[in-house]
């Protein structure tokens, strides 16, 4: 049985985005060093001018970005100049480090016609590596090496996990797949890290005679080894790994000290994180500190 069920909450990104948000959650901060998980779309009502998606830049200490799409096209911008295409099934890995801007912009209307789908998370960095340069890698599909038997199809996006590696750049042990389950199909969650969970984000499952639909994280113990059966044909995303520690997490800022995200607001609101070369004519300002002290839920809502 798992230690946790999470059911996915709403939240608003930009005027014209709502996610389905996992993580955090206030029982479950974490799951390994994943500290946030957000579930965009399907978004197949388009508006007639994609801008309105846009996410403006805004800035992100302490943590990695991982950008993963099913559906669409979103093009980044950061502080270090780069201007990537976001396609599906690629690897978007940003490391904030000490300090990044960046920007989502969706540009190509022809791009979005089949509608937009997209899993972010966010990997908090071990404190050796929490003031690290920030950097930016994009990985395409064919790096990604792919398993299948018996009506089980996965992707290893980072990590490592049931045999599975690749050249994906992480900071510490952790594991991140995308699988993809036809009806009646069977499997089990790698053994080899302390904390796993798997989302629904299509489909349903079936454990111990319990059904599980989408929009649910299920979270397991150390040793709890669920026979997982599909129900229908399922998508789930796999992630886990070994635990940091407390990280501390506001708006858009993740530390393991109270003391740095402060001074990360203040960075943002002088202009000490500098805006992408490419994308600085608009940004989105620090919010109102009318949230509770760091450490508790993220309010304002944090963004992709």
């Amino acid at each position: 049985m798992p230690e946790m069920v999470i059911e996915a909450r709403t939240a608003a990104i930009s005027p014209a985005v709502k996610v389905k948000r996992i993580l955090p959650f206030r029982l479950r901060r974490m799951v390994g060093p994943f500290i946030f998980m957000d579930h965009a779309g399907p978004i197949t009502d388009i508006p007639l001018q994609p801008s309105t998606l846009d996410v403006l830049p805004h800035p992100h200490i302490g943590l990695s970005t991982v950008s993963y799409l099913f559906g669409g096209q979103v093009t980044h911008r950061d502080s270090l100049g780069v201007e990537q295409i976001i396609r599906p099934g690629e690897v978007n890995w940003m490391t904030a480090g000490s300090g990044i801007a960046h920007s989502e912009r969706f540009e190509d209307p022809s791009a979005l016609a089949g509608g937009l789908e997209m899993i972010q998370t966010w990997v908090a960095l071990p404190e050796k590596d929490e003031e690290a340069a920030p950097s930016f890698n994009n990985y395409a599909p064919e790096q990604l090496p792919v398993y299948t038997d018996k009506g089980v199809w996965m992707r290893l996006i980072a990590g490592d996990a049931y045999g599975l590696q690749n050249g994906v750049k992480t900071n510490s042990p952790l594991f991140y797949l995308h699988v993809i389950l036809q009806p009646g199909a069977t499997f089990a969650l790698p053994k080899e890290h302390s904390e796993r969970g798997f989302y629904i984000v299509t489909g349903s499952v079936e454990l111990s005679g319990i059904v599980y639909g989408a929009g649910k994280m299920l979270v397991f113990s150390k040793g709890e080894d669920p026979l997982i059966m599909a129900k229908e044909h399922t998508t789930l995303m796999l992630l886990g790994g070994e635990p940091l520690g407390e990280r501390f997490i506001w708006w858009n800022f993740v530390s393991s000290r109270k003391e740095r995200i402060e001074q990360a607001k203040e960075d943002w609101k002088q202009g000490r994180i500098i805006l992408p070369p490419n994308d600085n004519k608009e940004f989105i300002p620090l919010p109102d500190d009318t949230s509770k002290p760091a450490g508790s839920a993220p309010k304002p809502e944090p963004l992709s």
